[in-house]
């Protein structure tokens, strides 16, 4: 039987076993062609907390469980990953628009998080303290109980792993909620990779849904620590309901990342870092290259050669034949795209490549003559969109980089010496100096700042543990300490 065979979990959700929701059932549609991919159940407010529930009783013994335990199940979870890659490909091709090479790096990048995962089961995870009493003294990490994960559609199996299996390895319990128009590359197949490995019963629950799943999973008493990817939007609500409950969150949310070229840098090396940074996966990337900054020396022949670039590349259904752009996620993400095109050049930029679609399918686009106040400068598009701004000194580039809400990612190409000035004075979680902004590994902290999220939530040892355990202080004296009275 293949790994995700409809027959297992057409019309359901997952607690362990695969079980009818109290919300119903939806249709999952496939974008490139409008076809029905699958049918799942769709969680209720009450599935949520009935989840919420079984898995802080479970959370207690696999906590008790020992490292070489919960290790295993991360590696055997990650072999699967390697086994089944095929499979869960076509799925995330078909389920969320990808081009084969994007799916096969998510495939690749899960089965990488799992291993990782596997070490910080061992990894040490306390401090011997000093103490002016006579005791030993130690600070040590503990489970933080149950965490909620709410993924997004872009990168669905990526973006719901780099929490699930960390949160688990450390010994907690997991509310997967993903999103809904992704719910099978990014919820059934680590529902099903994990059920296979051996995962016990109640440790990780599948609850796809909307804003009542969403608003559940983050309210649920049981759940301790909220872990979520999305919009900036959702992510000050999500935070403002923690905030008053008193849970953690952990934010990663949008960017409006600039992508410097210094006078210097080859012009042929640059579009085509700034052609990727901007267009891979349809610029639905929350790291995506959206304001391109261009020294005035080489802006005409930068512009000239991206939008060429733009014109020549392939987009249709990643499904049916080599392209290079598959479809916007849906036709209201592609109306928030062409809107934002569509104000710029009535606000008086030119055209340069693009601005058009057929159905979901959008022609990456190149914007010039802009000004920071144009829309689709001033705002995240999440769309295959590059406006481009010329700037004369390494000052005016860096207060044009440093000119947004958003602290995500920045991307310095030219002169190391010039960019690592800019690296310094702009306020943002990532930087990467002669590459584009789209960057990530399974070992590095990754996050952003101000509405980009709170702080490298996310990836290698130091993040994933300050992110799903809590600090206890214990202490210990060789007899029962006397007191005055």
């Amino acid at each position: 039987m293949a790994l995700l065979d409809p027959g297992v979990w057409t019309g359901k959700i997952f607690d362990g076993g695969w079980t009818a929701a109290d919300g119903g059932v939806y249709d999952v549609t496939e974008p490139a062609t409008g076809g029905t991919l699958g049918t799942l159940g769709q969680a209720s407010a009450a599935d949520v907390q009935r989840a919420a529930e079984n898995a802080a009783s479970a959370q207690r013994d696999w906590a008790a469980r020992t490292y070489e335990e919960r290790a295993a199940v991360l590696r055997r979870a990650g072999r699967l990953f390697e086994d089944h890659a095929a499979e869960i490909q076509d799925w995330i091709v078909r389920e969320s628009g990808s081009i084969p090479p994007k799916a096969e790096l998510e495939a690749h990048f899960a089965a990488s998080l799992c291993y990782e995962s596997a070490a910080l089961a061992s990894h040490p995870q306390g401090l011997v303290l000093p103490s002016a009493q006579p005791r030993w003294s130690l600070a040590r990490r503990r489970p933080a109980g149950v965490v909620s994960v709410i993924a997004p559609f872009n990168f669905p199996l990526i973006l719901s792993m780099r929490s699930v299996a960390p949160a688990l390895a450390l010994g907690n319990a997991v509310l997967l909620k993903p999103d809904p128009r992704t719910a099978v590359c990014g919820g059934v197949t680590l529902a099903r990779i994990f059920q296979e490995a051996g995962l016990p019963e109640g440790l990780l629950h599948l609850l796809p849904g909307g804003r009542e799943a969403g608003e559940a999973v983050v309210a649920a008493p049981e759940v301790r620590v909220v872990s979520f990817t999305g919009s900036t939007a959702a992510g000050r609500k999500i935070g403002e309901v923690c905030g008053r409950l008193l849970k953690r969150a952990h934010l990663e949310l949008g960017g409006n990342n600039a992508l410097i070229v210094l006078p210097g840098a080859k012009v042929t090396d640059a579009v085509s870092a700034g052609a990727w940074g901007a267009f891979l996966h349809q610029g639905q990337i929350c790291m995506t290259s959206g304001r391109h900054l261009v020294h005035e020396s080489l802006h005409e022949e930068y512009v000239a050669a991206l939008a060429d670039k733009a014109d020549k590349l392939p987009v249709g259904n990643p499904a049916s034949g080599p392209v290079a752009l598959g479809p916007i996620i849906d036709q209201g993400q592609l109306a928030h795209v062409d809107e934002l095109v569509r104000g710029t050049v009535a606000a008086g930029a030119r055209l340069a490549a693009g601005g058009t679609h057929e159905g979901l399918f959008y022609r990456p686009t190149v914007l010039a003559e802009v000004t920071p106040d144009m829309p689709a400068y001033a705002q995240e598009v999440f769309g295959p969109v590059a406006p481009v701004v010329p700037f004369a000194t390494t000052e005016e580039a860096i207060a044009l980089a440093a000119a947004s809400e958003y602290g995500l990612s920045l991307g310095v190409l030219g002169d190391v010496g010039q960019a690592m000035r800019i690296a310094d004075a702009v306020p943002t979680g990532l930087v990467h100096i002669n590459d584009q902004t789209v960057n990530d590994e399974p070992v590095v902290p990754f996050g952003g700042l101000a509405a980009s999220g709170n702080g490298s939530r996310f990836g290698g040892p130091d993040a994933n543990i300050e992110a799903f355990t809590e600090t206890q202080w214990v202490t210990v004296r060789d007899q029962i300490a006397t007191y005055p009275f």
